[in-house]
């Protein structure tokens, strides 16, 4: 498994001088949010803050600070820069003039990376990953496969968990997977505010792991693949041999991606799958966030 931690670390071993670049402040609409960075070395980037023109521009000044080069003159009369020897500060409105009509303002940091900013980005990273949202998908099939590349996308940790192990291969290198006989036992084992994505080979299985996730109270997710049949057939042995209610079999999502788009080619379903996924885990956060200001407003 290859984490972005690992990617950071691999591109500050290679880049050679780095610079560091930062969306210090934001004013209205913009691309991305306060403390957005990429890192930019005189031929590779890593990360982004948002593109477009404004970003074209930040590179632009960071590899002038990297290779010092006579004044810049692509800015724009109503951009303001202060450069030194080793930061600079870009203040941009997003406008016509230089073709980025978000209609905010930006204002960019940049500095050379030295060993004190290089271990501080880090240790944010390996904060931020240890922290990530964990997605389990159970089941490495057609649409397993096409779920994992686009979870593999997302600011989240991925765990893909098969009985098969041909069924394992080929999965993205940023997650993991977990060859078990066991599937259902990864379930209690998982960290509170995790989903879980239901799609494996047998439905007798897909029952097992969907009635374990649901004996949980603290998912934000759990989906299982199939039809409206499936899951009136899951509905009856979960209430009659698996000792569940209706209150947890309500919170099943199923099938997986819901049903407005009629399409059942396995790269749909995981586009519509990933997006309902995210939805949840963000729409879960926050909950879990407001809980304890609530209780101290109580």
């Amino acid at each position: 498994m290859n984490s972005k931690v690992q990617s950071l670390k691999q591109f500050l071993g290679q880049a050679g001088r780095v610079a560091l670049v930062e969306v210090a402040a934001t004013k209205g609409s913009t691309p991305r949010e306060a403390g957005a960075f990429m890192l930019v070395s005189a031929s590779a980037i890593f990360g982004t803050i948002g593109g477009g023109q404004l970003e074209y521009m930040a590179i632009d000044k960071a590899r002038q600070m990297l290779r010092p080069l006579s004044p810049h003159k692509g800015e724009g009369k109503d951009a303001r820069i202060e450069v030194d020897e080793v930061c600079a500060t870009l203040d941009v409105p997003l406008g016509p003039e230089i073709g980025q009509c978000c209609g905010g303002r930006v204002e960019v940091r940049i500095r050379l990376l030295d060993r004190t900013i290089e271990q501080k980005l880090i240790a944010a990273a390996e904060s931020e990953e240890a922290h990530l949202p964990h997605v389990y998908l159970f089941g490495g099939g057609h649409v397993g496969q096409a779920l994992a590349a686009s979870l593999a996308l997302l600011p989240i940790y991925v765990v893909v968990v098969e009985t098969r192990a041909d069924a394992l291969e080929g999965m993205p290198e940023t997650v993991e997977t977990r060859l078990t006989p066991l599937p259902e036992a990864v379930v209690r084992e998982a960290p509170a505010g995790s989903a879980f994505a239901i799609l494996t080979h047998d439905h007798a299985l897909d029952f097992l792991i969907v009635a374990e996730a649901l004996k949980r109270d603290d998912t934000a997710y759990i989906g299982m693949i199939g039809s409206r049949t499936k899951k009136a057939t899951f509905r009856n042995w979960f209430l009659k041999s698996a000792e569940g209610s209706d209150a947890q079999f309500a919170r099943l999502v199923s099938p997986i991606g819901g049903s407005a788009v009629k399409d059942k080619r396995p790269p749909v379903i995981a586009a519509l799958a990933a997006a309902e996924i995210m939805t949840a885990l963000v729409s879960h956060a926050a909950h879990a966030s407001a809980a304890p200001e609530k209780a101290m407003a109580g």
